[in-house]
């Protein structure tokens, strides 16, 4: 039989490293982190990270793993992944992979065609058009080009707008093209798990989180991280609303209030990406007899 890669997903807040954790400690094995965010050893009260009892139950991979300084592509992180998952399957029967960054999970998964890379003539120009003509130009050139890209991404994030652009550009493909098209071979077995829940009660559990998070220190977690707020992986949720406020351009009541706003809509695109995958299986996080009994069927 082929090893098994459980792959837990869902929108932020819907309680997936709670389920991970409890899969991994039910099959005895170990959990891959798809998080995008909690890659970098300085983000910690804003990524939600796993607290350190969390991460002492099961051990984790690419949990703070990298500088805040050090960009970890898609595609990087698939073949970083892949070769822990052989180290892993050399012991283990199965895995768990947990995450909602969408496209890191498909980098394991699927794996990702070879994306154009950068072009400095082509960057210099989309950089002009931010700074001339705002993010909102660039978000309707983005919507044009590329429509599913624009549907499923975080599109307030000028980077991954730019970069977006920068290979619709180059390349005269969507950019969401190179992530979708043939499909690599696996010498595991997936086994795709969806977490959901009742709209409402996850946007609770949004501005619940949010509140929590305040509490533990957020604000000066993002006011250590003031010198390094240009770079790629701070242009997100929870740490652009509050170096607003640090600029004085808003209210620290407002900025809160943006972050659980944003953090909502962040939710319902991570949705719509996932929903777009018929391999994925949909439970709500309570019912777990019926999850493990799916996950077992495929191991008879």
């Amino acid at each position: 039989m082929k090893k098994k890669l459980i792959a837990i997903v869902g929108p932020t807040a819907v309680g997936k490293t709670e389920t991970a954790i409890a899969l991994a400690r039910l099959f005895h094995t170990e959990i891959i982190s798809a998080d995008s965010r909690q890659f970098y050893k300085e983000l910690n009260i804003g990524v939600a990270r796993p607290s350190e009892k969390q991460l002492q139950e099961v051990k984790h991979h690419f949990i703070a793993c990298r500088s805040l300084k050090d960009e970890y592509a898609a595609g990087q992180f698939g073949q970083d992944a892949l070769k822990c998952l052989q180290q892993l399957f050399s012991k283990h029967d199965v895995a768990v992979l947990v995450g909602g960054s969408g496209l890191y999970v498909n980098a394991v998964c699927e794996g990702l065609d070879a994306v154009p890379p950068k072009d400095e003539k082509v960057r210099v120009q989309l950089e002009k058009e931010l700074n001339e003509k705002g993010l909102a130009y660039l978000q309707r050139e983005l919507k044009k080009a590329d429509p599913d890209y624009y549907q499923s991404a975080d599109i307030r994030n000028p980077r991954r707008v730019l970069r977006a652009l920068e290979v619709c550009r180059i390349s005269g493909k969507p950019f969401s093209s190179f992530h979708k098209s043939r499909r690599h071979e696996r010498d595991f077995q997936v086994i795709k798990i969806g977490l959901t829940m009742e709209r409402n009660e996850l946007y609770e559990r949004i501005n619940h989180r949010v509140d929590e998070m305040m509490k533990r220190g957020l604000l000066e977690e993002v006011r250590q991280l003031i010198p390094y707020k240009g770079i790629h992986a701070l242009q997100t949720v929870g740490y652009r609303e509050l170096f607003d406020y640090f600029d004085g351009n808003t209210d620290l009541k407002t900025a809160v209030n943006l972050i659980k706003q944003n953090t909502r809509h962040y939710a319902k695109r991570q949705f719509t990406w996932f929903r777009k995958d018929k391999e994925i299986k949909w439970f709500e996080p309570s019912q777990k007899n019926d999850f493990v009994r799916y996950i077992r069927s495929y191991m008879r």
